[in-house]
């Protein structure tokens, strides 16, 4: 099968390629920096050089794909405006792309569960739910899923929660670099529920997104392990993994909010793009993240491998390998 990928060099786009090089697929990236993508080229990845918004490049490397993974996005910016510039405009292009080879290449939009907005504790939320984003990112998320959704095109949306997993530097790293000192932030009383996936069970269900049946066509999907944690389960369970009795330092939404506000402006005062802005705290003070993978899972037989236990050990053992921790 011939595969194009977005995001390529990225967390989630370097496990997808794993995959699809050990099916046999061709696959080619679409990147922006050719030193970053030599370990690609290297085993047998197509390069082709731009960006999401270079529509040049896009026909290039849309040609002749049998499925379009698009894992490209931006999740820190300068304002709301170069959110939407990325992540809905990027989408846009990619679409434009497809419909001019054609048409026939499958879409996969590997999106977020912030398109979608919090859950209620206790009910995991499905697609069928209200859309309710309260972030700039998850607001240019759902953008760019109403953009594939409008589009005459074969395509699949995918909603996973925070990723984790070997390579991840901007998740749950911190947590694991702060676990190691015996103390741990969780914002509020860190009862708020959470989903989370391993990025090698999150590459398979992208993978199955691309090539299962024609029934899988025009949905969206949450991606998730069925587990539900909550955030200070989720830190205890990471300590654990390094032997440490973990110290909680709750942070109050107030004192949240006054740093994530301070470090919004001065990102804004530089034109520095960065995740930690005001709006962040409206993701840090829900009551759940959680997402019903049910349906995905009932629709392609996926079965994730790593609850938060195993995953976190072997995320744990990887980071001590390769020396991040």
């Amino acid at each position: 099968m011939r595969a194009l990928v977005t995001g390529a060099t990225g967390f989630v786009g370097g496990h997808l390629i794993d995959r699809l090089l050990a099916r046999g697929d061709t696959v080619t990236a679409l990147i922006r920096s050719p030193a970053k993508a030599a370990d690609l080229a290297a085993r047998g990845v197509r390069l082709v050089r731009g960006d999401l918004g270079d529509k040049p490049a896009l026909a290039e490397a849309s040609a002749a794909q049998d499925v379009i993974y698009h894992v490209a996005a931006l999740t820190g910016a300068v304002d709301e405006a170069e959110f939407l510039l990325a992540n809905r405009d990027g989408t846009a292009n990619v679409v434009h792309a497809a419909r001019a080879d054609g048409g026939t290449a499958r879409i996969v939009l590997v999106s977020s569960m912030a398109a979608g907005g919090p859950a209620a504790r206790g009910r995991p939320k499905g697609a069928d739910g209200l859309d309710a984003p309260v972030t700039m990112y998850g607001r240019s998320k759902l953008a760019s899923e109403l953009v594939l959704r409008g589009a005459d095109l074969p395509w699949v949306i995918l909603r996973p929660p925070t990723v984790y997993g070997p390579r991840d530097r901007d998740n749950l790293i911190t947590v694991f670099k702060a676990a190691r000192l015996g103390i741990a932030p969780v914002f509020g009383d860190g009862s708020m529920e959470v989903s989370v996936v391993h990025v090698e069970d999150l590459a398979d269900a992208i993978v199955l997104a691309g090539t299962a049946g024609e029934a899988l066509l025009g949905k969206t999907y949450y991606v998730n392990h069925p587990e539900r944690l909550s955030s200070a389960e989720l830190v205890r369970e990471i300590g654990r993994t390094m032997g440490r009795n973990v110290t909680l330092l709750p942070i109050p939404e107030w004192a949240a909010r006054v740093a994530l506000t301070a470090t919004g402006a001065w990102a804004a005062a530089l034109r520095r793009k960065t995740i930690l802005r005001a709006d962040k705290a409206n993701e840090f003070f829900q009551a759940a993240w959680t997402g019903d993978a049910a349906p995905f899972i009932a629709a392609t037989g996926w079965q994730p491998r790593f609850d938060a236990a195993t995953g976190l050990a072997h995320t744990h053992d990887w980071y001590r390998q390769a020396g991040w921790l």
